[in-house]
């Protein structure tokens, strides 16, 4: 699990295709001071798992599924990209729950200067539309960001000067795929909600299995 506030901006050493593999190689000072083997951090909110580091930086393989649902198949050497190893239990929980895994990408539709701060408008599927609400959360290449506003196909959000200059979004352009996540506890409400409107088909709990062991619309039994 990761909380969304990047811990530092690395760069791609190697974006290489070996047979079914992808493999990506990262420069990176912070999320390697105590990198183990096997331990997961996030690029561009993607939770990816280490299989190999060094003094200089890391390397991370990517599944095809991955590459489906991500950005981080156009990524060539030299592209930024935001870092964050997984949360620790005594972690500040600063952002929200994010997963790293990558709902689907989104399409950067515009950049606004408001003072100090910047808006940014995100165009994505309309059926992910019904997971992201106003003042609710959504990771943007694994930053944790509160909606501002939202139509059918778009939402926005707006980043203060601290944030500017941590993250890579500023440095993107309308155009630009980024990956995105909605908030978890949607999806869970979504699935409860639809368990509650058709139970016996979510469950696999029939009124007959009820009856048979001695439960009854009233109570038990």
């Amino acid at each position: 699990m990761f909380t969304g506030l990047i811990e530092e901006i690395g760069l791609v050493n190697a974006a290489e295709q070996h047979g079914d593999h992808f493999r990506l190689s990262i420069r990176a000072k912070t999320v390697i001071k105590d990198v183990s083997l096997g331990d997961s951090i996030a690029v561009n909110g993607v939770c990816l798992t280490v299989t190999a580091f060094d003094d200089a930086g890391f390397t991370v393989g990517l599944a095809p599924e991955t590459l489906s649902r991500s950005n981080l198949g156009d990524l060539q050497p030299g592209d930024p990209v935001n870092l964050e190893r997984a949360a620790l239990p005594s972690t500040r929980l600063g952002g929200h729950y994010v997963q790293g895994h990558v709902d689907a990408t989104g399409v950067i539709k515009s950049f606004r200067t408001d003072g100090d701060a910047l808006w940014l408008a995100v165009e994505t599927d309309t059926a992910l539309m019904r997971y992201i609400v106003t003042k609710g959360y959504v990771a943007i290449d694994g930053t944790s960001l509160t909606v501002v506003d939202t139509g059918p196909d778009w939402f926005n959000v707006t980043l203060v000067d601290y944030t500017q200059d941590k993250i890579i979004l500023p440095r993107k352009k309308p155009g630009d795929h980024v990956n995105l996540e909605v908030d978890i506890l949607a999806k869970y409400v979504e699935r409860l909600m639809a368990a509650r409107e058709e139970p016996n088909a979510q469950s696999g709990v029939t009124p007959e299995l009820l009856k048979t062991h001695g439960f009854h619309k009233e109570g038990t039994g």
